[in-house]
């Protein structure tokens, strides 16, 4: 079993959670208050104190049996995506609709299953897609509470918990002519000849650039930044901003699968090292404060691992595939 953990808002949680406990691959639902400003909030809290959480569930699944992409859209076909702070008979922000992660590589998938959904809808879609940012369990008497209390309100269908999901349509995978196997590590010998010593420096030896110093700071011009050790695309333009942090900062990565994190203890921090896939290039590090509305991640990455192809180049230099993720 490979487990992980997805947390949505739906509206009165007695039917959210009721409903994904019938799902197979579903291992364990949980009714909580989420993204809220307070600690420990009861449901008085919630309900009449301004505590700013949203009812939520807390749903594990196994992925060897069904993918986050499937709960996402056994998620949309029980709520109205399109109506903020309401859901059925309850109106309120505690019964906003969001959908809240732990792994930051979770949000490509749930931003291409938003984007697949908003073709069925002629208002725009206002689910919140945020960071988890806190979580508390609901009191004892919330959870299973309609099979405690068969004849309880729900605003949710049961029924099509049993339904299978429709048949998803044929479309171009916009990562699928992207293989990582294209680029390649050179030789510690050609690294030494093609790199700079600080691009050596960083990339191969872990090392910092002072801050500012470097000319991507300040540059957002369209295009992309790929790893300058095997050239595999790594940023796009349209994801960087300005953090005043002295780096080159972005919301997040043209792919999460092409990065890797790992813990880093060095100097006596507790930091999350980013490092390239195809050839492990120290990159920077992963940040929990880059802007709300872009996902609230800061990729805050060391000019020196990059190097930038501007749009009107990319076709030039190889890279005219992959320009969809800068217009």
């Amino acid at each position: 079993m490979s487990e992980k953990t997805i947390y949505l808002a739906g509206g009165c949680f007695w039917g959210l959670e009721a409903y994904f406990k019938r799902i197979k691959g579903v291992i364990s639902v949980e009714s909580g208050y989420a993204n809220g400003k307070t600690q420990n909030p009861s449901y008085e809290d919630v309900c009449y104190h301004n505590s700013g959480h949203a009812e939520a569930i807390k749903v594990d699944y196994d992925t060897n049996i069904i993918s986050l992409t499937d709960i996402l859209r056994h998620f949309f076909r029980v709520i109205d995506p399109t109506t903020l702070n309401r859901q059925g008979n309850d109106v309120g922000t505690q019964y906003r609709t969001g959908i809240y992660y732990t792994d930051p590589k979770d949000r490509d998938i749930i931003e291409a299953v938003i984007h697949a959904e908003q073709g069925r809808y002629s208002r725009k879609i206002v689910v919140e897609v945020e960071p988890l940012a806190q979580y508390f369990s609901a009191e004892s008497y919330h959870q299973q509470y309609l099979d405690k209390n068969p004849g309880g309100y729900c605003h949710i269908n049961l029924q099509k918990a049993s339904e299978p999901l429709p048949e998803l349509p044929a479309t171009d995978d916009k990562l699928s002519h992207y293989d990582p196997s294209h680029f390649q590590k050179p030789t510690d010998s050609d690294l030494r000849q093609k790199l700079s010593d600080e691009s050596y420096r960083v990339t191969q030896q872990s090392a910092t650039e002072r801050p500012y110093s470097h000319q991507y700071d300040e540059l957002f011009a369209p295009g992309i930044y790929v790893d300058i050790v095997s050239g595999e695309p790594l940023f796009s333009s349209k994801d960087k901003f300005n953090s005043g942090c002295g780096w080159p900062a972005f919301s997040k990565p043209i792919n999460h699968e092409s990065v890797n994190n790992f813990e880093d203890n060095s100097h006596g921090m507790k930091r999350v090292e980013v490092r390239s896939r195809a050839a492990d290039s120290h990159l920077g590090h992963l940040f929990p404060d880059g802007p709300k509305e872009r996902g609230g991640m800061r990729y805050c990455i060391n000019g020196s691992s990059l190097r930038f192809i501007p749009y009107e180049d990319m076709d030039a230099e190889g890279y005219g595939a992959f320009k969809e993720w800068v217009e």
